[in-house]
């Protein structure tokens, strides 16, 4: 029987447990969405992940080759979808490791370990009642659209709220459904933040409960938000990481109980755990 069969969860269902050994897997499909590619992988044995998990991500050839001899460690990107046998991730070109990773293309390896950390929880009971508002900034969408995914197969409605710099990278948008836009420029959409879009929702009404994934300045304004209007809401924060299960300690953060390592603690956390997603270290 395969590892899929029979996923281990933990957490109170928010943490599938990878296997222990990184996966080669092979690039099955690679498509642009503005500024952004998509690579769809071939997974037939590994587990499928919650939404709000991650993995480590490296090419299987000439990684640690380029200049500087960079990129040289994995790195961490959420999982966008995932389909029976298949893995969805969302790349932006933006350094060394996203572009040796924006170089693959069809029939290319990679080197995958997942999936990683703690994911999105679903609604306690006592929240059922809720909507749901996914908010997401830039690359931030990813784990936005496998968690929708999953709402909408449960028959919740699920409203996202999407952020961007300019029309280019708005295009990822299309990667959720009816999405609400906003960007910085006006090029597309509602000329401003996101965070204007969540205001105006919960203005409307605010019997709801906020998951969100962005840079640390909007997810600072969504958690002063949620905290002033006594919203429930989970943020998936982001920060460097070396190994992605717990070992080299280079994620930690701070909470109101204690210093946490985002790779296994997170990266998904309740907004009011922390006094501040303004943490040195994390974001983009």
């Amino acid at each position: 029987m395969s590892v899929r069969d029979e996923p281990i969860t933990t957490d109170d269902g928010r943490r599938t447990l990878a296997p222990p050994a990184r996966r080669r897997l092979q690039i099955l499909a690679r498509q642009q969405f503005g500024a952004y590619a998509v690579l769809r992988v071939a997974d037939p044995h590994g587990p499928p992940p919650r939404p709000g998990q991650f993995a480590m991500l490296a090419a299987a050839e000439s990684w640690g080759g380029g200049a500087g001899e960079r990129p040289f460690l994995p790195r961490a990107f959420s999982v966008l979808r995932a389909r029976p046998g298949e893995l969805e991730f969302l790349l932006e070109d933006v350094g060394p490791g996203t572009h040796r990773l924006a170089e693959l293309d069809v029939g290319d390896w990679l080197w995958v370990l997942s999936p990683l950390g703690i994911g999105f929880a679903e609604p306690a009971e006592e929240l059922a009642g809720r909507r749901a508002l996914l908010v997401g900034g830039g690359v931030g969408i990813a784990p936005l659209a496998i968690l929708q995914d999953e709402l909408t197969a449960s028959g919740a409605h699920a409203t996202a709220l999407l952020g961007f710099r300019d029309g280019i990278h708005a295009a990822g948008a299309a990667l959720l459904r009816d999405a609400r836009i906003a960007t910085n420029d006006g090029s597309f959409g509602h000329e401003g933040l996101v965070t204007d879009l969540l205001i105006a929702e919960l203005d409307a009404d605010d019997h709801a409960v906020v998951y969100a994934c962005g840079p640390p300045p909007m997810l600072e304004a969504i958690r002063i938000v949620c905290a002033e209007r006594d919203i429930p809401a989970q943020l998936a924060l982001e920060s460097g990481m070396a190994c992605g299960y717990g070992a080299c300690f280079g994620c930690v953060v701070p909470t109101k109980d204690g210093y946490i390592r985002l790779c296994v603690d997170g990266p998904v956390i309740d907004a009011d755990q922390i006094e501040s997603a303004l943490i040195p270290g994390t974001g983009h």
